[in-house]
């Protein structure tokens, strides 16, 4: 990768692999708990949305829709109500290698990038567009700041038992 796109990539890929540590070894009860009043998003969903968030950047990036294939397989963004999707009783590592395959899909873009593509505008939500280099940093920063709500909800589930 070139320079700057490899720094901005170990950022995105750095944050996934932190939360993975996060959640490796958690039960079924523990990714599927919605906080001690059952109104929180669970560490599934969060997972889920993660993933899903990063698939739409993958192709953002490259200036495509996502394929209808992949948002049958991984899902929407939000449910009907504009909430996260639920995810129950799927295992943790079906939703780590989902992100996985994603991850590898993004490392893959930004392979092909260069330092001068991170200035190339593309589409975002609701009509709106960014640089590709925001795009990148916006991963890395959404998956910090799910890490901090997985944190919480794991400290939450322990103070229940």
């Amino acid at each position: 990768m070139s320079p700057t796109v490899g720094l901005l990539h170990s950022m995105v890929t750095y944050n996934y692999q932190r939360l993975n540590r996060l959640v490796i070894g958690l039960t079924q009860d523990q990714i599927d708990y919605k906080g001690p009043n059952n109104e929180l998003n669970s560490i599934a969903q969060l997972l889920r949305h993660l993933a899903v968030v990063d698939l739409h950047w993958v192709y953002r990036l490259q200036s495509s829709e996502v394929p209808s294939e992949l948002t049958g397989k991984f899902g929407p963004m939000y449910d009907e109500e504009g909430k996260l999707p639920s995810v129950r009783n799927v295992p943790l590592h079906v939703l780590l290698e989902e992100y996985e395959q994603i991850q590898d899909m993004f490392r893959e873009v930004c392979k092909k990038l260069s330092d001068a593509d991170l200035d190339k505008v593309v589409p975002f939500e609701n009509g709106n567009s960014s640089t590709i280099r925001w795009g990148i940093w916006h991963i890395a920063d959404h998956s910090r700041h799910h890490y901090s709500s997985i944190v919480q909800l794991k400290k939450s589930f322990e103070g229940e038992l």
